[in-house]
């Protein structure tokens, strides 16, 4: 455990401190082509032949409007097929955490924590593919949270008004030491190249900080030691 802190630790110290249609061709026959073929056909020689002749020239006729006709309706369907899958880009992407709005409130259960509220931005949908965000206070080691496991979806789709939610506790000591810091910062994953440095909404003591799993439900996120 220590050791994987530590790594989780050295690579959100590293992001805090250096602050990506089918055309479809189709091709009817020409009508002129028809009339060439009966044009050529043999004169009839009785009633029954012209009967004959006259019933087989319309049969070739509505086959040749069928086979234009399902020509066509296939080139709409590969054009709508082609509108339909351009109309899925940027679904099914993780969060990174520039593609979030944050907020961050002061809570009074539990000792007193903060409930960090993240929402996509206008026009995105994107997953929370990792269940607990990356968390510090300040640059240094010692003011890496660490996850306790509450609560958690895996993984939350966010968009529109859809939020998702983190407790924090700063301080988890039942003593007076501890370092005060007016900002936290949080990422999506451990290598988030752009972390996100958020005002907190008074000065936290800050001593062996904890944080929880993100979880559609606000009342999930507060911050324990189990």
């Amino acid at each position: 455990m220590r050791s994987r802190l530590a790594a989780r630790s050295a690579r959100l110290v590293l992001a805090a401190v250096a602050v990506t249609a089918l055309a479809a061709t189709t091709t009817a026959c020409d009508p002129e082509d028809n009339g060439a073929a009966d044009s050529a056909a043999p004169a009839p020689s009785s009633t029954s032949s012209a009967s004959s002749s006259t019933t087989g020239g319309s049969s070739n006729s509505d086959s040749d409007s069928d086979s234009s006709s399902s020509s066509s309706d296939s080139g709409s369907s590969g054009t709508a097929a082609g509108t339909d899958d351009a109309t899925k880009d940027g679904y099914g992407q993780s969060c990174g955490t520039n593609d979030l709005d944050f907020t961050v409130t002061s809570e009074s259960q539990a000792g007193g924590y903060y409930l960090v509220t993240a929402k996509a931005k206008s026009g995105i949908t994107c997953y929370l593919d990792t269940n607990t965000p990356t968390v510090s206070f300040g640059s240094g080691t010692d003011g890496v949270a660490s996850p306790v496991g509450q609560g958690g979806e895996d993984p939350i789709k966010l968009t529109g008004s859809t939020a998702a939610y983190t407790g924090i506790s700063p301080k988890t000591t039942n003593d007076d030491s501890g370092k005060e810091l007016e900002n936290v910062i949080i990422a999506t994953t451990e290598d988030d190249p752009n972390p996100a440095e958020l005002k907190l909404p008074d000065t936290a003591t800050v001593d062996k900080p904890i944080v929880t799993n993100w979880t559609t439900n606000a009342s999930e996120a507060v911050p324990r030691i189990v």
